[in-house]
């Protein structure tokens, strides 16, 4: 009995956010002024995030509900016209901007849950396409900050982004 226990508290311990205090944070809270609405703002790029993926809701400091998994062609689909705390013109970021919410000090997710609070560590859909494979878009993995190419046919989280006027 002592055994299981302490094999599921292993594997609960494993599934939660690591980070390391001698690395030098990337993206830390400091960097975006959080909105009450369910969106921050990245101060340096003026960029404003749902703090939240597509298909979950933002309500009292958290993200509810089940993230949608969208192919490449859906995430930009849904992002044309959409509506989210009073604000359109929300757009699928692209690979340079998402991977400025990357927290390279942190695995499991690599994002300041303080600021992104739910975050899957998974990966996320960009608006950039594969330069040699028009079959592939980038993604950026909030496992581990790392970014690959994927099938776009394949199902993938997102999070969307928009310009502030």
């Amino acid at each position: 009995m002592k055994k299981l226990l302490f094999l599921a508290l292993l594997s609960f311990n494993s599934l939660a956010q690591t980070c390391l205090g001698d690395v030098t944070e990337t993206a830390n809270e400091e960097e975006f002024t959080v909105n009450t609405d369910g969106t921050a703002t990245h101060i340096s790029s003026g960029l404003m995030w749902m703090r939240c993926s597509i298909g979950q809701t933002y309500s009292a400091d958290s993200c509810v509900g089940e993230a949608d998994e969208l192919n490449w062609q859906q995430a930009l689909d849904e992002a044309h016209g959409f509506t989210y705390a009073g604000h359109s013109g929300w757009r699928v970021p692209n690979l340079k901007e998402l991977a400025t919410l990357t927290e390279r000090a942190c695995v499991r997710p690599a994002i300041d849950e303080s600021v992104f609070p739910d975050t899957l560590s998974d990966d996320y859909w960009t608006s950039t396409p594969s330069v040699l494979d028009t079959d592939r878009a980038w993604v950026v993995a909030f496992f581990n900050s790392s970014n690959a190419l994927k099938e776009k046919s394949l199902f993938v989280y997102t999070r969307l982004v928009r310009t502030v006027d």
